[in-house]
């Protein structure tokens, strides 16, 4: 049996390395001049009002170097295709021409898709069913385009999770749910897509992602025609072993596929060389009150309890601005009894004062707890900042938005 092929390259400028990359891996092996190709960036999360896309989003010097590549290569059918996640309403072409990718459908004909703008498919997996945009079913090849980054809750984040974008909202948030491992419900989309190439952006990858985590230049890109492979070298090259990846490992079982590199054949760049660690995850206190940073200051008289996996993607891009905030807001004087709590299962504990309700979830499942003497609920799908903002100065805590950005 052959090994797949996985490129690594050292970037230098957009079209050359992306180029190297491509061809080193025999990406565009197997595509025909008039497949309708649709690529899948990573642009799922991203705050307009606070914006830091460096490993975040699909870097756009390498989105206009791929379509330029592909034009040359004779492709007229290309699209750009993306759902929204952070979000329930529809917001892609604000985000697409805030990126610049309105030049690419001027200059080249690409299509620019808005998943939430367009038809779903409910999709039955026999466990579940998930719906997925049309357009990307109707593909003929899928260019998977995701960037190099950590995941506070799934560890790493690379082509198989970037594939989640292709659900509607509602099926995204049914991944986190109760009753399913997430880890054991994104990774069968795969099972669906005809994803033909899978290209990784390491420009900068991102430490305690998807967003609101620290960005490191790393300048390399990956590429393979198997998302599998390309996503182990992806998350070998940020400090993470396959086996030790709960969705990795889950696919690897179901579909027989090997864990260890040796069955991969890499060209390029050596991986030990280029391999740094990135922690995926805050650490937290013992006792569940926060992540050590808030015992690091001395901050009392709140509980932060620590996320689950039922925290689903709007929300989770909210968690760690809130914390920030907290954290600025902390001059010295213990908070006054709080505890804050999230997702699909976290239930209020006896003997806080207040308690925050983080997200409409957490709203709608404690809304009859006798454990709460004050509720202070944080509505919206997902959680509304601008709420939390306005009901924490009620109670005395001044969270400045402006933090964030710092």
């Amino acid at each position: 049996m052959n090994k797949p092929l996985v490129s690594i390259i050292k970037y230098t400028e957009p079209y050359g390395s992306l180029r190297e990359a491509i061809g080193l891996c025999e990406g565009l092996k197997g595509f025909n001049k008039q497949d309708k190709i649709l690529i899948k960036p990573n642009i799922v999360a991203w705050d307009f009002t606070h914006p830091s896309p460096f490993g975040v989003i699909t870097t756009s010097v390498l989105m206009f170097a791929l379509v330029q590549i592909l034009a040359e290569e004779g492709f007229a059918h290309i699209a750009i295709g993306e759902a929204s996640g952070a979000i329930s309403k529809t917001r892609g072409r604000e985000i697409y021409k805030t990126l610049g990718y309105d030049k690419l459908k001027h200059k080249y004909g690409v299509e620019l898709v808005d998943f939430n703008e367009e038809k779903f498919v409910l999709i039955d997996f026999e466990e579940f069913k998930l719906s997925i945009a049309k357009r990307a079913l109707e593909a003929d090849k899928i260019i998977n385009f995701p960037v190099l980054k950590t995941h506070n809750q799934c560890k790493v984040s690379l082509g198989i999770k970037n594939l989640k974008g292709c659900l509607d909202y509602k099926s995204k948030m049914f991944c986190h749910g109760v009753d399913i491992e997430l880890d054991h419900t994104f990774p069968r989309i795969m099972e669906k897509l005809p994803v033909a190439l899978t290209i990784i952006d390491g420009i900068f990858a991102l430490e305690k992602g998807p967003v609101g985590g620290m960005a490191h230049r790393r300048d390399i890109i990956v590429a393979s025609r198997d998302t599998y492979a390309c996503d182990i070298i992806g998350a070998e090259l940020i400090g993470y072993r396959a086996e030790n990846v709960p969705h990795l490992k889950f696919y690897a079982e179901r579909y027989g596929r090997s864990l260890d590199i040796a069955d991969i054949d890499i060209r390029g760049e050596d991986v030990n060389r280029q391999k740094v660690f990135l922690e995926y995850d805050w650490e937290w206190t013992g006792d569940d009150t926060g992540p050590k940073g808030f015992e690091k200051r001395g901050i009392e008289g709140i509980a932060v309890r620590k996320y689950d996996n039922t925290l689903c993607t709007g929300c989770s891009g909210r968690f760690n601005p809130m914390l920030i905030m907290i954290m600025a807001a902390y001059k010295g004087k213990p908070f006054p009894n709080i505890e804050v709590i999230s997702g699909k299962k976290q239930l209020a504990s006896e003997g806080y004062d207040k308690t925050v309700l983080f997200g409409k979830c957490s709203c709608d499942l404690n809304k009859n707890n006798p454990n709460i003497k004050k509720a202070i609920p944080i509505n919206g799908c997902p959680a509304n900042l601008e709420i939390f903002t306005r009901e924490m100065k009620n109670e005395g805590i001044e969270c400045d938005p402006k933090q964030i950005a710092n």
